[in-house]
């Protein structure tokens, strides 16, 4: 691939068959371009939308040698792939985004190095592998402090807050053995807020506007564009977005979701080597999607603009929102439907999303609050 152009005609192979891949693939399919899928569970979202449906465990070589004849480009949806199987794909087949970065992103305490060591801020933390540790931490950091997992774990899940020392040995008990774990200061922040930007494998970087995201449960509720937020903090998280892009000789997508404190200090929060949910709302409401942006990017296209075209909120719908969402989702004006083609729709479930679209975000978050499908 000496000219890394991936002309439209070949297939297009995805690690992770979720709602990332499927999105990914719709945008795909409209550029043009086949797509290949690995996911161990047949008919996934992706799967549903690809042409070729590897059927295999993230690890499974066997399953990745399938993937790795049935396609001429691959990315993944979500960086919990197994870095070895991503590794072993990156020698034998095209990986423009390679396994470096994806490797880092999977473990908490690599990553907040590595954004240290690129003069970015991150919440102060500590690294803990025995009680002891953790006993210190807590007197270093203070409470409130966020216990997490260094690996997996997603929507809160693998962590817990510490708000008084009583609790200490008995969580201990429950999470010691799912170590190591990263210990971090509670941040009074005014604000959660991201930037997703994209590098193509010819340098090209662009990104598209701040999110501001509230989140609920520790799941991701609503993406409003444009955030709330000074013009200066916008710039400022803008540039370190751009600066861990660059940094990173980032090819594809990567998702920056960051704290913003009242007196305007940003601290990184955590990485996502991968389209986002923070932004899905540029599906509907920017020139180019997040999604073609990452195609473009790994198939050595220019990339598009990532003008905003109108304001937006980006509503997640759980398992629970289901039924009343197909009840009274005509009621919403400008809102735009997007279902992931999940069978299942469990609590707390991510089955879809809403971007309704308006002429200001007070007018549209009105709408949504008036609306009954999250009460």
């Amino acid at each position: 691939m000496t000219d890394m152009w991936i002309e439209p005609g070949k297939t297009i192979g995805i690690l992770g068959g979720g709602q990332l891949g499927r999105m990914m693939a719709i945008s795909a399919r409209e550029m043009g371009y086949g797509v290949a899928v690995l996911e161990p569970a047949p008919n996934s979202p992706c799967g549903q939308i690809a042409d070729v449906e590897v059927i295999a465990a993230y690890d499974d070589l066997d399953g990745a040698k399938k993937l790795a004849k049935a396609c001429h480009v691959l990315t993944y949806e979500f960086e919990n792939i197994n870095s070895s199987t991503a590794s072993f794909l990156e020698e034998n087949l095209y990986l423009p985004q390679g396994s470096d970065l994806l490797s880092i992103t999977q473990d908490r305490i690599l990553e907040k190095r590595a954004i240290q060591s690129f003069g970015v801020e991150v919440v102060p933390f500590k690294e803990i592998l025995t009680l002891e540790d953790l006993k210190n931490g807590l007197k270093e950091l203070g409470l409130p402090a966020v216990l997490k997992t260094t690996r997996g774990g997603y929507d809160g899940k693998g962590q817990h807050v510490f708000k008084e020392e009583g609790e200490l040995e008995s969580v201990w008990d429950e999470m010691g053995e799912n170590g190591p774990f990263v210990l971090e200061a509670w941040v009074p922040f005014e604000k959660e807020i991201s930037v997703i930007v994209t590098r193509s494998v010819h340098g090209e970087l662009k990104t598209f506007p701040v999110a501001e995201n509230i989140h609920i449960n520790n799941i991701l509720h609503q993406s409003i564009v444009p955030a709330r937020i000074s013009g200066a903090t916008e710039q400022d998280a803008i540039r370190i977005a751009t600066k861990l892009a660059e940094s990173f000789n980032l090819i594809g997508t990567l998702a920056v979701e960051m704290f913003l404190t009242k007196d305007g200090k940003i601290f990184v929060n955590e990485l996502a080597p991968r389209p986002h949910n923070s932004g899905h709302y540029t599906i509907n409401a920017c020139v180019t999607s997040q999604f073609e942006q990452h195609v473009r990017a790994i198939c050595g296209w220019p990339l598009g603009s990532t003008e905003l075209l109108k304001p937006a909120v980006m509503v997640n719908l759980l398992g629970e929102h289901i039924p009343s969402v197909k009840q009274h989702i005509r009621e919403l004006n400008g809102a735009h439907l997007h279902l992931y083609g999940k069978t299942e729709a469990r609590m707390g479930r991510k089955m879809g999303h809403v971007t309704v679209l308006g002429n200001s975000v007070e007018e549209i978050l009105h709408d949504i609050n008036e609306s009954t499908i999250w009460k």
